[in-house]
């Protein structure tokens, strides 16, 4: 090999570091809580294996040789799956073009695809790993149709791999917000979901056939929804008043294979019944207890407990903006202290993790495999320095596929640096 190969080569390995490898360890002695709604587990071990979960709970012996990590006065728990998050798609919310969360100028709606734009390297990813996050379903936001496109899952761990799933679900408006893409009412936005359902329809059944001079849909959006007609992508409705969720769901009479997943729901509770007989998950908000608009006049904090009740499989989620993925502890952790309020309904603390964790993970198609600590399941496993749905807790230790992952980001940087900052050299209006 010449002296120049010898260099280029050298350099490249410098640019391009090995990838982390997976660890083989055991954690002992801590509170375990598996997240498939089970309460927590005293003096629990879980042990990962080859980047998976191979046991966790009570009585589980640590194979002689593997590096075991006390947990005595921790809790462990799966890493959190955030469901319905912007992450990874804008950098300033306010600076166009760091934000790719919605094209409103796009000649194409439900054909986006979120996937190419996510940015590994987004300090948004790096704080909700910090928070314990370490899967995510990423969903665009309405342009100007009631069709936002496709969304994605993803994982948190460092590197350029974020990306598990593209095309993972498409994401469709309805209600109030619809109504303004549709072009005024609802009327109008149920008339441009029906119609461009059969036009993908059409266009799946003859893909080399020439189109109706009538068509409204590109045919990139009428392919992009095919998948969506036969179950094969979910599509995710983002929708709040009762009589709406029931418009919804009266879909699958005339698309039968439809895979409903119901975002928003604030009014859910109310038709609570109706949901759970059509077997449709749910993806909300718990906060969402306020009237803000005509759609949502019956917002309660017990709409989760209470569609949990009626036998709904409900998750949280819709972590975008200001609501950020890591403060899923936070609501989780409400919707426990709900049930000492007289005629509120809450969630056990094992369901409330659930929630956050296995839920979205199977609303997202990884059940079993993510958000749990389970048998052959992936090796997200989060060690906190108390219960995790206390605020004053935070992780100590996060793992994705065995991986620990680092925990410092921008915040926690500035953090540190203005801790202890050296004041000796400050001009007196900031001499304390």
């Amino acid at each position: 090999m010449s002296r120049r190969a010898i260099i280029i080569a050298a350099l490249a390995a410098v640019a391009l570091p090995a990838a982390a490898s997976a660890q083989d360890f055991a954690i002992t002695n801590a509170t375990v809580a598996t997240g498939d709604g089970s309460a927590p587990i005293e003096h629990g071990t879980v042990i990962v294996r080859g980047g998976k979960v191979v046991a966790a709970g009570a009585g589980v012996a640590v194979p002689a040789g593997l590096r075991s990590v006390d947990g005595t006065g921790k809790w462990v728990t799966p890493g959190l799956f955030s469901a319905v998050t912007d992450l990874g798609l804008w950098d300033v919310e306010a600076v166009s073009n760091s934000n790719d969360t919605e094209a409103d100028k796009s000649p194409f709606n439900a054909a986006l695809d979120v996937a190419p734009a996510i940015n590994p390297s987004s300090e948004h990813i790096a704080i909700s790993r910090e928070g314990g996050v370490t899967r995510a379903s990423v969903a665009p936001f309405n342009g100007g149709s009631i069709f936002a496109g496709q969304g994605a899952l993803i994982g948190l761990g460092t590197g350029p791999d974020t990306v598990n799933a593209s095309r993972a679900f498409q994401f469709v408006e309805l209600g109030e917000a619809g109504a303004r893409l549709a072009g005024g009412s609802r009327v109008a936005a149920h008339v441009a979901l029906r119609n461009a359902l059969r036009e993908a329809r059409e266009v799946a059944a003859a893909p080399n056939a020439g189109r109706s001079s009538d068509a409204l849909l590109t045919r990139a959006d009428a392919v992009a929804l095919a998948p969506v007609l036969d179950g094969r992508q979910p599509l995710y409705v983002g929708v709040e008043r009762a009589a709406d969720i029931r418009s919804v769901l009266a879909l699958k009479t005339e698309f039968p294979k439809l895979n409903l997943v119901l975002v928003g729901a604030t009014e859910g509770w109310l038709v609570a019944g109706a949901i759970a007989a059509a077997k449709v998950p749910v993806i909300t908000m718990p906060l969402r207890d306020l009237p803000a608009s005509f759609e949502s006049l019956a917002a309660t904090q017990s709409n989760v407990g209470r569609m949990k009740k009626a036998g709904v499989k409900v998750a949280i989620g819709m972590f975008a903006g200001s609501n950020q993925p890591r403060y899923a502890p936070q609501q989780a952790g409400n919707l426990v202290a709900l049930n000492k309020l007289p005629g509120a309904v809450g969630l056990t603390w094992g369901e409330a993790l659930a929630a956050i964790t296995s839920i979205p993970a199977e609303i997202s198609g990884m059940g079993g495999k993510e958000g749990v600590l389970a048998p052959g399941a992936v090796g997200d496993v989060v060690i906190w320095d108390g219960d995790p749905l206390e605020l004053s807790s935070a992780p100590v230790e996060v793992y994705i596929d065995g991986v620990k992952q680092p925990l410092d980001n921008h915040q926690s940087r500035l953090k540190q640096r203005y801790k202890s900052l050296d004041r000796t050299y400050l001009p007196k209006a900031y001499d304390w």
